[in-house]
């Protein structure tokens, strides 16, 4: 019985020193958690009549940090793009950006290789293709654009006829600033004031982005006037409701439009 006792505790042995030798061989790795530092207090030199200090004070063991893992800068990155990607360029581009967006969102997800020279001499023959947009920030642009409402403000008191710098105006205020030749203007004149009939009605203007890629932009009259009291009632969560269209031709476009993305009528939409 005790012959076969000392047996088995001897096989746990043999695994028990397998197992701290596997320890110690881990122990000794190298990590890339390294810190180097000094004493913010050196330690002063002791003079030759007087004993050496068993201890060292406190202050002795405040340090500094000098070199850190964590405070090393990363510089940008070269890289060749392997694909459209939105906001940042088109398929072929070499580019040289940060090195989180250039790790984190491209060289990962394959969408984009170093900019090695054997990288540059292998990619050489792949032209960029620039067929899908214009810039790599229209498609941004267009997303934007395309669940906009822009309240145009027409005088009351005052006639007039909706001109392309009316609408240019109201742009401006929504942060979009183009220039005149890049808005497309309805088919329709539309002249005031006429409450009625134009007072939050809706129709469309046309953007052209960089001479060829277009948007409708759904927009609103308003009628305003210097003195407030005078001007015509607009609730301010005008952007919640759909409104009518000033002309009916417009309305299966409009209706084909993306609405604000708070409008209550995507609520019923996804309802149904």
């Amino acid at each position: 019985m005790l012959n076969s006792m000392r047996s088995v505790l001897n096989c746990f042995r043999s695994n028990e020193n397998t197992l701290l030798e596997s320890s110690k061989i881990i122990g000794v790795q190298q990590k890339r958690t390294t810190y180097v530092v000094k004493r913010k207090y050196p330690v002063g030199l002791q003079k030759k009549s007087l004993p050496h200090p068993d201890k060292l004070k406190h202050r002795h063991f405040i340090y500094e940090i000098i070199g850190s893992p964590y405070r090393k800068q990363l510089q940008p990155l070269d890289v060749i793009l392997m694909d459209y990607v939105e906001g940042i360029g088109n398929k072929g581009e070499r580019l040289t950006l940060k090195h989180s967006i250039a790790y984190n969102k491209l060289l990962l997800p394959g969408l984009a290789v170093y900019a090695s020279p054997e990288n540059i001499a292998k990619y050489a023959n792949v032209e960029e293709k620039k067929d899908k947009f214009s810039s790599p920030y229209v498609e941004r642009t267009l997303n934007i654009l395309a669940t906009r409402l822009v309240i145009i403000e027409m005088n009351i008191k005052q006639s007039w006829t909706l001109e392309k710098w009316h609408v240019n105006c109201a742009l401006r205020r929504h942060g979009i600033y183009l220039p005149l030749d890049a808005i497309t203007m309805p088919d329709h004149v539309i002249t005031g004031p006429n409450l009625e009939l134009m007072e939050n009605k809706e129709f469309f203007i046309k953007i052209t982005i960089n001479n060829r890629e277009t948007m409708n932009v759904r927009c609103r009259i308003h009628h305003v006037h210097r003195n407030p009291i005078l001007s015509a009632n607009l609730d301010p969560n005008y952007f919640l409701y759909p409104a009518e269209a000033i002309f009916p031709d417009d309305k299966p476009i409009l209706d084909s439009m993306l609405r604000h993305r708070l409008c209550k009528i995507n609520e019923t939409k996804t309802e149904n």
